[in-house]
């Protein structure tokens, strides 16, 4: 009795999928922020330029 309850365990692969995907989302998620790490530099530039442009143009407009 025991054997075969182990035969299926052994033979069960419902949570090897789930396992799959929890690490496709993890390196998911590394790609990303190693994404937004790197680009993060320019990303600032670019919300400083439309911050010091929203304010000028909020100066100009009183």
């Amino acid at each position: 009795m025991q054997m075969q309850q182990l035969k299926h365990f052994w033979k069960d692969e419902e949570g090897a999928t789930a396992i799959e995907y929890g690490l496709i989302a993890g390196l998911v998620s590394i790609v990303i922020i190693g994404g937004l790490l790197v680009l993060s530099p320019q990303l600032k530039a670019i919300f400083d330029n439309i911050g010091s442009a929203v304010t000028s143009a909020n100066t100009k407009s009183q």
